[in-house]
């Protein structure tokens, strides 16, 4: 995918219109969370976030979006060895499957991304260990984003923390800025060198998304060609806050009103 690139340096006034497409998109990212159960579609996970979406004055960025044909669902669902992109329909989770839900909030002119990462019942240790890295991958990267440093140290961070549990993260696919659009500058890899890279300042708003999986980092498209997986079919994870750097250090803007992550209501912690 290509997108726009600029960065565009937000006011304190367009913080607070992120801060709330992001507390909707964290509604809708927890509602979804809490109806992960053997058996459920992802189409009917599609349906509660549009509904959710729709009852706080909403949308969905990612239905429509531009790519070998417009992307026609409001979320990504990706199941096990599914890295991004999957898109929802009928297939049924099953006990034991790891799923990936991402999901866009678009209010007010802006936008909010953020995504998650949890098991289906009971899933194994391995699953249980790349979804605790991947995660905490992501706070990592956020402890990070501070004035004064650079996208180099955020980028390492995650990278530090997934190979230090011999896990990999993809090369192909990136965080990337987000705000009057859901694709913005900069592009933010998870891999990096630290005190390289662009100089953050306040005002910056990035959606950071470790992405890991488990042998490699390779990958490849599949026929619906969108759905992205894993070259060696074993199993991935992928979690995501949009994030605002401040005078006074990062805020996460996808949380919840009460500053909790929308996968923890359904009693996934970090």
């Amino acid at each position: 995918m290509s997108w726009d690139r600029q960065i565009n340096i937000k006011s304190p006034q367009e913080l607070a219109v992120m801060r709330e497409a992001g507390r909707i998109n964290a509604e809708a990212l927890a509602a979804v969370a809490a109806a992960i159960i053997p058996g459920i579609s992802t189409g009917e996970l599609n349906e509660i976030a549009e509904s959710v979406l729709k009852k706080f004055g909403a949308y969905s960025p990612f239905k429509h979006y531009p790519g070998p044909y417009p992307y026609p669902a409001s979320i990504c669902t990706s199941i096990n060895e599914e890295l991004v992109h999957g898109i929802p329909g009928s297939r049924k989770l099953k006990n034991g499957d790891i799923i990936s839900v991402d999901c866009g909030a678009a209010f007010e002119g802006y936008v909010g991304d953020a995504a998650f990462t949890m098991g289906v019942g009971e899933i194994t240790k391995e699953n249980k260990k790349l979804l605790e890295v991947t995660e905490k991958a992501l706070f990592a990267g956020i402890n990070k984003m501070k004035p004064g440093n650079f996208l180099g140290d955020v980028s390492a961070a995650v990278q530090n923390v997934v190979e230090s549990h011999n896990l990999h993260v993809t090369r192909e696919y990136t965080g990337h800025g987000v705000g009057r659009r859901m694709h913005e500058g900069p592009q933010v890899p998870n891999y990096g060198t630290p005190g390289k890279g662009m100089l953050l300042k306040a005002g910056m708003t990035i959606a950071l998304e470790p992405m890991v999986l488990i042998g490699t980092n390779q990958t490849k498209v599949t026929p619906d060609e969108w759905t992205v997986v894993s070259l060696n079919g074993m199993n991935t994870a992928h979690f995501e806050h949009s994030v605002a750097i401040t005078e006074t250090g990062p805020v996460i803007l996808t949380v919840l009103a009460d500053g909790k992550n929308p996968w923890d209501v359904a009693g996934q912690s970090k």
